[in-house]
């Protein structure tokens, strides 16, 4: 009778050890491997067929981030929330990630999500971020990585150049897979029934408040503005590139190519702050301000036109009138365009588009000075070469003319 109860133990251990050796293999079966396959066949029906590889920088720049616990703070998916969508973008779809192994989607979002990195920022934004997070971002809490620059932020160390790749790679598939790539994804998904399946191509790719875009209508600001709100924002938002006194000399100017404009040299009309509010300057490190209300940015616009030192116009020999017309007409109208509007027939091969001096004027000095040096980091190039110093003079005047502003003169020159 002993025998019996100790081969009964026996062979209840043999069973519990087979249901464990069996509940194993169908775990790893269904949370693992069924889920793995089912991804791989959706990414493979719905993503391109080919897609852009990591190039060998951003390789190495993703062994940094992974290295410098970037994945801590960041994460790399965008969830299929509307709050999520409404701060990112559409969310991310499985052949997004089908490149990436080990995945870095991170599981804490103490800093933004950088699904969408790519396109959003310009490269020496991202140093200048990098090497002092609050000279361009003042609340920011994130640690500074300096060990990755000589001592500047345009002086990027290799790993500082491979990190910045690897983050202007993050949401690049699927935008140059649009707009062919997304009619591919959704026919594919067959999920027309599916609201939250169909939220993935739902509203903007990417979302992000700061991107600059380049033709994008900008809403009318409310006419009357809070001064002292408006350099309260500024104070907190726009002196750590532009200065306090909006001289272009902020602590997060010295990375930045082009350097930040000098506000005070200038004068806007309240069209052109909008538009820079709204869509940011492309081509350079300013961002857009999409994500703060207009009363908000009627208040900055009005700190920034109280920073300008704006002057009259000085009287113009009308020799020079005409002289100022004619290098005008010979020398600036292919980017510039016939009327100053910033539309000339090379301006859309340009990555910035040209000044529109309806909308801004810049002081003489200022206007002189760029002729002569040139903008650096712009299409805009020095002119010494082939104009004289009058000619310069004159164009100076002539493009000053255009301001709005200002009531019209005979020759098409206002003054």
């Amino acid at each position: 009778m002993s025998g019996q109860p100790q081969r009964a133990l026996r062979m209840s251990y043999v069973v519990a050890s087979v249901a464990g050796v069996a509940f194993f293999v169908m775990s790893v079966a269904l949370l693992g491997w069924w889920p793995k396959r089912v991804l791989d066949e959706q990414s493979r029906a719905m993503g391109p067929e080919y897609v852009l590889p990591l190039s060998e920088s951003a390789r190495r720049g993703r062994v940094v981030y992974s290295r410098e616990g970037c994945a801590y703070c960041h994460t790399q998916q965008v969830r299929y929330l509307h709050t999520d969508m409404a701060r990112f973008g559409a969310p991310t779809l499985a052949w997004e990630t089908r490149l990436d192994y080990p995945h870095l989607w991170g599981t804490r979002r103490i800093g933004p999500d950088l699904t969408r990195a790519a396109f959003t920022r310009s490269t020496d934004w991202h140093f200048a971020h990098l090497f002092s997070p609050r000279a361009v971002v003042p609340a920011s809490v994130m640690p500074a990585y300096a060990a990755l620059f000589d001592g500047a932020p345009d002086r990027p160390r290799q790993e500082a150049r491979d990190l910045v790749a690897y983050l202007e790679t993050l949401g690049r598939a699927r935008e140059l897979a649009a707009p062919e790539g997304e009619a591919r994804a959704r026919e594919a998904c067959n999920c027309t029934d599916d609201e939250m399946a169909m939220m993935a191509f739902d509203g903007a790719l990417n979302a992000h408040p700061g991107r600059a875009r380049r033709t994008h209508e900008a809403p009318a600001l409310p006419r009357s503005a809070d001064l002292d709100r408006g350099r309260q924002l500024y104070g907190e938002h726009c002196a750590t590139c532009h200065g306090a006194t909006g001289q272009g000399d902020g602590p997060g100017a010295r990375g930045l190519r082009p350097a930040p404009a000098s506000l005070a040299e200038h004068e806007y009309s309240t069209d052109r702050l909008a538009d820079v509010l709204w869509n940011g300057v492309w081509g350079t490190a300013m961002p857009a301000w999409r994500d703060r209300r207009p009363e908000d940015l009627a208040a900055i616009a009005e700190a920034v036109r109280a920073l300008t030192r704006a002057e009259p116009n000085p009287p113009v020999p009308d020799h020079m009138v005409e002289l100022g017309a004619r290098v005008f007409r010979e020398n600036c109208v292919q980017c510039h365009g016939d009327e100053g509007l910033g539309n000339g027939p090379a301006a859309a091969e340009l990555a910035m588009s040209p000044s529109n001096f309806h909308r801004q004027r810049p002081s003489l000095d200022r206007a002189i000075r760029v002729l002569r040096n040139g903008i650096d980091g712009t299409p805009m190039a020095p002119w010494t070469a082939r104009l004289s110093d009058a000619e310069l003079i004159a164009v100076a005047h002539h493009v000053r003319g255009y301001y709005e502003g200002a009531s019209a003169a005979p020759g098409g020159v206002r003054r």
